[in-house]
């Protein structure tokens, strides 16, 4: 209901916005620009913002989906690409090498301090945090189901799903924040009890979810945009915040040095602060939090924003590699 009424809302904005002339320039058709953008995310999720863009905007958005060591690599040649769309620890890893340049702005500025950088380096667009879901049956059943993670590692009786830390950055990242905030022997430790009610260790994030639905298991761990998408279907699922907070994936923008086409990177990250972004997004069922909380997206969903960590998970990659063969050996293979 809530993404709904947003939809409508976002719907009868836009359209007031086009019939008065002040929404796209539909009257030229010609491109007004281009730009470059290097990514990490799935093609899936900016293919649809790079053709809303560019039909509202006429500036075509050139998406470079690559992974975490080339985007690190291309990030370094200035003067080829204009801007990244990626995950906030490899920003802050450009920032603090020098690979971005300070951007500032009304949209920016609206951002809370704790999801952009200090010096304006790079600003979130949108968060993804990592919650529980629970089948409406099963919440029924029971008065005592978990409110958090300690809450979920003690509870008997209880059937988990959980997608495979190897199988997605996602998940692992959960692992890398309970290990950041908790330390490495707590968060083995609470996995070890958990793992005894884990009826899979799914492949995807969207499985969990399912499972969750069809009441295959009790409770779900994923990420919330995973749940709303199964919710906005009928499933009939409710999201438990961890009392003690969460994991999240924050996804910003940055400006790269030298970039050929700077101004024109500038309005496009702006614009992905929008509800007109977002409601791209949505539109394709991808439900995000928006980090611009002056946004309707922002209203609609923030009685779903979670207490997040307050300690970041930037491990290098040989830690991260380590933690993940630990937990293999201790958790998934020991028990």
């Amino acid at each position: 209901m809530l993404i709904t009424s947003f939809v409508i809302m976002l719907g009868v904005i836009t359209g007031t916005m086009y019939i008065s002339g002040t929404g796209s320039h539909k009257e030229n058709n010609s491109l007004l620009g281009e730009i470059t953008v290097y990514t990490t995310l799935p093609t899936e999720n900016v293919s649809y913002l790079a053709e809303a863009y560019e039909k509202n905007y006429h500036v075509k958005v050139n998406f470079m989906p690559m992974s975490e060591d080339d985007i690190v690599k291309q990030i370094q040649k200035p003067g080829k690409g204009d801007m990244v769309l990626t995950d906030s620890r490899i920003l802050r890893r450009a920032a603090g090498e020098g690979w971005l340049v300070p951007y500032g702005s009304l949209h920016g500025d609206s951002v809370s301090n704790k999801l952009k950088d200090p010096n304006d380096y790079w600003t979130g667009t949108w968060y993804d945090p990592v919650v529980f879901c629970i089948n409406k049956d099963y919440m029924q059943r029971t008065a005592n189901f978990p409110l958090g993670w300690q809450d979920l590692a003690e509870q008997p009786d209880i059937r988990i799903g959980i997608t495979d830390f190897l199988a997605a950055e996602s998940a692992a990242n959960l692992y890398f924040f309970l290990t950041a905030q908790l330390g490495e022997e707590k968060t083995l430790a609470m996995l070890q009890q958990i793992h005894p009610h884990v009826v899979q260790y799914a492949k995807y994030l969207s499985t969990p979810v399912r499972m969750a639905g069809m009441g295959e298991v009790d409770i779900a761990v994923a990420v919330q945009s995973e749940i709303l998408r199964y919710i906005e279907d009928g499933y009939p699922l409710k999201i438990i915040q961890p009392v003690e907070g969460t994991a999240y994936m924050l996804t910003g923008t940055g400006i790269l040095l030298d970039a050929p086409h700077g101004e024109q990177a500038k309005k496009f990250a702006d614009w992905l602060l929008t509800d007109e972004a977002m409601l791209v997004l949505q539109s394709n069922k991808f439900y995000f939090i928006p980090c611009n909380p002056t946004t309707l997206a922002y209203k609609q969903l923030a009685v779903r924003n979670p207490s997040l960590f307050n300690q970041l998970a930037d491990f290098p990659k040989e830690k991260r590699q380590e933690l993940l063969d630990k937990w293999v050996k201790q958790v998934r293979i020991n028990n």
